[in-house]
């Protein structure tokens, strides 16, 4: 199988629109049409981690950070980066991240430190708005059903737990074709009327080709009445972080205990709670400070995330608790990730964990 079937799927899982402004997401390096010999999954792309895909027959990398963020004007070798792109380019391996969006969709990076946690009832922390759009379409009474169905398979109606999710209300249509116009209903030069469906359903934005195409294709029209709206509710599937409950209330040094032990840290960063019980969690992997303010509304007891600085962790007020488990140690565990996507679809390659370990940063004991 080639590489382009590989992402299509990764992208249908966590959509390329859903990462950040900043952010540099999907094949990075290589030929999308290559055949797959083997996959190496990776939190990060160094030379080190290329010459293992190499040893371990891996023509595809697959990493949560991507190697490039910004433009490339020359490939010298002068630092890691460009000796990374070359040494790729030389060997046939392609490159492909995926970053903040697969931290800003349900089931991903932020859901995966809640499962290590063994939170319960998690729900994303900041949902994002203008990720929806709505559409509306018109049409005869015995053809809605069909349309309905295939709106429905490609992906509209779809609202939280809920699917299958649509409005719809009878009035009448009014139309006259012209003489070269083919109707489904009347004859040209005949004014009609006729008593139609208007029918709603909301959808991701990213999926609007798919959705349009599926209701051009069951729709009996020759000129179909329709209208877009972007919407500005916030899509509760997609968002930045998580929050969810721990089975059962801990003290501040019972969770912290259990925190090191569950994410196997070395260290943790934290501000005291005042001997407060902890239950209610939120987290985000990375950089996670501008997500405070949502923890606390939400109620969080703790905040688990990344890269705090000094100043930012005064913050907290005594309120919640933030626990800085670094950068590295609270995404690790999105190989693992990666790979459960990967292995649900595909067997015939391998994916292998890096055994890399690509922190930088290192604790003396």
């Amino acid at each position: 199988m080639i590489i382009k079937e590989l992402t299509e799927y990764l992208e249908k899982f966590a959509p390329l629109s859903y990462q950040e402004d900043y952010d540099n997401c999907g094949l990075i390096v290589g030929d999308a049409e290559a055949e797959i010999t083997n996959v190496l999954v990776s939190l990060d792309v160094t030379l080190e981690v290329l010459e293992e895909a190499v040893s371990k027959n891996c023509n595809l990398v697959i990493a949560h950070h991507p190697l490039i963020f910004k433009g490339l004007k020359k490939l010298t070798g002068k630092n890691y980066i460009e000796k990374a792109v070359v040494f790729a380019i030389k060997n046939d391996i392609a490159i492909y991240a995926i970053h903040t969006n697969l931290d800003n969709v349900m089931n991903g990076v932020n859901f995966k430190i809640a499962e290590k946690l063994g939170l319960q009832n998690v729900k994303v922390l900041r949902p994002k708005a203008n990720t929806l759009m709505k559409l509306i379409v018109f049409g005869p009474v015995e053809n809605t059903a069909t349309l309905q169905n295939a709106l429905y398979a490609a992906g509209a109606g779809e609202i939280g737990n809920y699917a299958n999710c649509s409005f719809k209300t009878s009035g009448t249509g009014s139309f006259k074709p012209n003489a070269t116009a083919v109707p489904f209903i009347g004859k040209s030069g005949q004014y009609e009327e006729v008593e139609e469906n208007r029918l709603e359903v909301v959808f991701p934005a990213h999926l609007k080709s798919k959705v349009l195409n599926a209701m051009r294709k069951n729709h009996v029209y020759e000129e179909i009445a329709y209208y877009l709206q972007n919407i500005e509710n916030e899509n509760q599937d997609i968002g930045s972080g998580a929050i969810g409950n721990l089975p059962e209330e801990l003290s501040e040094k019972e969770f912290l205990a259990y925190l090191k032990d569950k994410m196997n840290l070395n260290v943790i960063r934290y501000t005291s709670s005042e001997n407060k019980k902890i239950r209610k969690i939120a987290v985000c992997g990375g950089v996670g400070s501008f997500l405070l303010s949502d923890a606390k509304r939400a109620g969080a007891d703790a905040f688990v995330t990344a890269d705090y600085k000094y100043h930012e962790f005064f913050d907290a007020e005594n309120q919640i608790i933030i626990a800085d488990i670094g950068h590295f140690e609270s995404e690790v565990y999105t190989k693992d990730l990666i790979v459960e996507i990967i292995s649900k679809k595909f067997t015939n390659f391998a994916s292998y964990l890096s055994e890399i370990d690509t922190n930088p940063i290192k604790y003396y004991h």
